[in-house]
């Protein structure tokens, strides 16, 4: 593999050096940290490289400060700047706005975190004004684009721009100089790609022999559809969840780049992705974003080819809202098989729920979800449940035995639409 073979139209390792002297004073060089946890699991040396340590809590700054201080220097932005974000890039614009003194414009989704939103607003000052308007990244990317057009304002690319991928590409550098030993495996959460293709520009060149594997979540998995089609593909329809990552479509440029030089392209579970947050913050008292958490929730898939070897996981963000707590946990419980929701059908007397409870749960299941309204006119009516078990293995004997004693109607964890509802 050998980046000086493309075309002058991609990025190249002289461009990513002057977006390194942009930086300079301006980010901070996050550490290479050694997990000893992970390293434990998984039987190999494995490294965070803490980009949820930056100012901005995410790299984004890196490749929104690039693109903002060339155009700048050009003095093209007498109109000001305008940008689209689920809320990384927007808090990189508004910390470059702020720094620079231009005026800006930030769209976000209607759907976006409040602590992000806050951010955003703390960052930028009076130099930005944010519109809400859309339910997903793209609509914001629509709108911001017409303002764009109306008022002159130079529009600022989350991804697929060159000078926004240069300045993304200034963290692969610090990793490959940060490293004591040859990097193996590299895992990278992807959204629209221009990390992903940050890290191919240098890593292609300067550690070619290292596999690059790119995490996107299993509901808007762009990249992996683009990949399979051979073009870029957008998608009809995302799971938002993972909101820093949830992209319908991957940039074109970064798409380019990227097919031919990584080695893998995974989906991994939002549920899984849930059970990584709660463990970091658990387990290594880190709070990472579900997009600051894909690369590491990724390394299950890979746990019998890892083994042995020397591994970097970028943790990309950290912008998280306390809120999503309640649901981060409850998609983790579902994702592990602990928690289970059914329609139960109870006859119409007194002592029905007492002889569920008696008859039904194991010693160690809890009711915690629980909705039911008396119909006088009827001899049975039902209810939803939601039981949490303490393992995977009780839910068999559970369902079982509410069949036999006639209470189960059905089970609703398969049923993606009233699990939405629910959760």
């Amino acid at each position: 593999m050998n980046m000086k073979n493309r075309t002058l139209n991609f990025p190249s390792l002289d461009s990513v050096k002057s977006a390194r002297k942009t930086l300079e004073n301006i980010i901070n060089r996050t550490p290479l940290q050694k997990s000893l946890r992970l390293s434990d699991q998984f039987s190999a040396d494995i490294f965070l490289k803490r980009e949820d340590m930056q100012p901005v809590r995410s790299y984004k700054i890196r490749g929104a400060y690039n693109k903002i201080y060339n155009l700048h220097a050009k003095e093209e932005l007498k109109n000001g700047i305008v940008c689209a974000s689920a809320g990384n890039h927007a808090q990189g614009v508004a910390f470059a706005c702020n720094k620079l003194k231009i005026p800006g414009t930030v769209f976000m989704p209607v759907t976006t975190p409040e602590q992000k939103l806050e951010q955003v607003a703390m960052f930028g000052g009076s130099f930005i004004e944010i519109q809400l308007t859309g339910d997903t990244f793209d609509d914001s990317k629509k709108s911001a684009m017409q303002y764009s057009e109306d008022s002159g304002a130079a529009f600022i690319h989350p991804f697929d721009d060159i000078q926004i991928i240069e300045g993304q590409a200034t963290l692969a550098v610090e990793i490959i100089e940060q490293a004591e030993e040859k990097i193996d495996f590299i895992f990278v959460p992807l959204g629209g790609g221009g990390l992903a293709a940050g890290i191919v520009t240098v890593f292609s060149v300067l550690s070619p022999e290292t596999k690059i594997i790119v995490v996107e979540p299993k509901g808007a998995a762009s990249m992996k559809a683009s990949i399979e089609a051979g073009i870029n593909t957008q998608l009809a329809h995302i799971n938002k969840f993972v909101d820093g990552a949830a992209v319908q479509k991957v940039g074109d440029l970064s798409f380019e780049i990227c097919k031919d030089y990584i080695y893998d392209c995974i989906a991994v579970d939002e549920g899984k992705v849930c059970e990584t947050l709660l463990e970091l913050y658990n387990k290594d008292a880190m709070v990472l974003e579900p997009a600051g958490a894909l690369a590491i929730a990724a390394l299950d898939q890979y746990k019998d080819r890892i083994s042995g070897k020397n591994i970097v996981c970028i943790a990309s963000g950290s912008n998280n809202d306390i809120t999503r707590t309640e649901e981060i946990k409850e998609r983790a419980m579902l994702y592990k098989g602990l928690k289970h929701y059914f329609i139960v059908r109870f006859p119409q007397r007194p002592g029905a729920l007492k002889e569920f409870v008696l008859n039904v749960l194991g010693k160690s299941d809890d009711i915690t979800f629980f909705e039911y309204t008396k119909r006088n006119s009827r001899e049975t009516a039902s209810a939803i449940v939601g039981i949490e078990v303490a393992s995977y293995a009780d839910f068999k004997g559970l369902s079982e035995r509410m069949k036999e004693s006639g209470y189960y109607e059905s089970y609703l964890n398969d049923s993606p639409d009233m699990m939405n509802i629910l959760i």
